[in-house]
């Protein structure tokens, strides 16, 4: 748990953290057992922009006009919240080639656009994983003092680790049937980056994209879970789990299967880039 609560007056703009986190990089010496931040921010009264949300819902596949947020929606208001956490000194990851591996998500009742919110981000802990340091960072939204939403990210940050860790056994499941086949243009980073506020350059541009190791830009981890939700349907009450397991290359097409609760994003009937569940909650 947080040891402490700092109330913020407003939304941390991204664009400085994300520049402070580049430029702490490579000073962090990541482990398992190293400190990290107990600070919870809390950022109270919140009012949604509808505006960009429209643009989000857009850019994501969801409908728009509608007074509700799409079930991905918070993670966008907390994650400057949470690039404050992980930009900071006493974070012990560097930013620069961090990893969104997993998301759970769990909303409890419908949510109006028009609503007040109380956001709360904290990071919950650190734990060794087979290629370095997993990162726990923990989002809740409250409303009228009730949590209405909450989610835990896992975040890697690939190093050397002296000691080996088992992977996780994975269930084996057979391929789910195709549903649709989506086209990816190539500007649908930066389409997504303008309504998220996520500018993260390797989701951009292919040089930005080719300093990390990839070919192409590729899409937003985040992006490719909303457009698989925003296709499959959410109930008010319902809990998510995802996982990404290989980056989406754009310009590029990709196949959009799911089956009773379970969808996924894919290759044709090769790589999974999205796994995922929806089930009540």
């Amino acid at each position: 748990m947080a040891d402490a609560a700092l109330v913020l007056t407003g939304s941390p703009s991204l664009a400085p953290l994300l520049a402070r986190g580049a430029l702490l990089s490579p000073f962090k010496r990541p482990a398992p057992d190293a400190e990290f931040p107990r600070t919870r921010l809390v950022l109270p009264g919140l009012r949604v922009d509808l505006a960009r949300l429209a643009a989000y819902e857009r850019v994501c596949g969801f409908p728009t006009g509608e007074d509700a947020l799409p079930l991905t929606y918070p993670h966008v208001l907390g994650f400057p919240l949470a690039m404050r956490l992980m930009s900071g000194r006493d974070f012990p990851l560097p930013l620069l080639g961090l990893v969104h591996t997993s998301i759970t998500v769990t909303r409890h009742r419908g949510m109006p656009a028009t609503g007040a919110y109380e956001l709360a981000v904290r990071v919950e802990g650190l734990a060794p994983h087979r290629r370095g340091t997993e990162a726990t960072v923990v989002t809740e939204v409250r409303e009228g003092g009730d949590v209405v939403w909450e989610s835990s990210s896992s975040y890697l940050a690939r190093h050397r680790t002296s000691r080996p860790v088992e992977a996780p056994g994975e269930e084996v499941r057979k391929p789910l049937p195709a549903v649709a086949e989506w086209r990816l243009a190539e500007d649908v980073g930066r389409r997504y980056a303008a309504a998220s506020g996520d500018r993260n350059p390797i989701h951009l541009h292919p040089l930005a994209a080719r300093l990390f190791g990839f070919p192409r830009a590729i899409a937003h981890g985040m992006w490719t879970l909303a457009r698989c939700l925003a296709a499959h349907g959410t109930p008010d009450s319902c809990h998510v789990r995802a996982a990404f397991k290989a980056p989406v290359l754009l310009p590029g097409t990709v196949t959009y299967a799911a089956e009773d609760g379970r969808f996924e994003l894919r290759d044709g009937d090769e790589r999974v880039h999205v796994a995922g569940d929806v089930y009540p909650a």
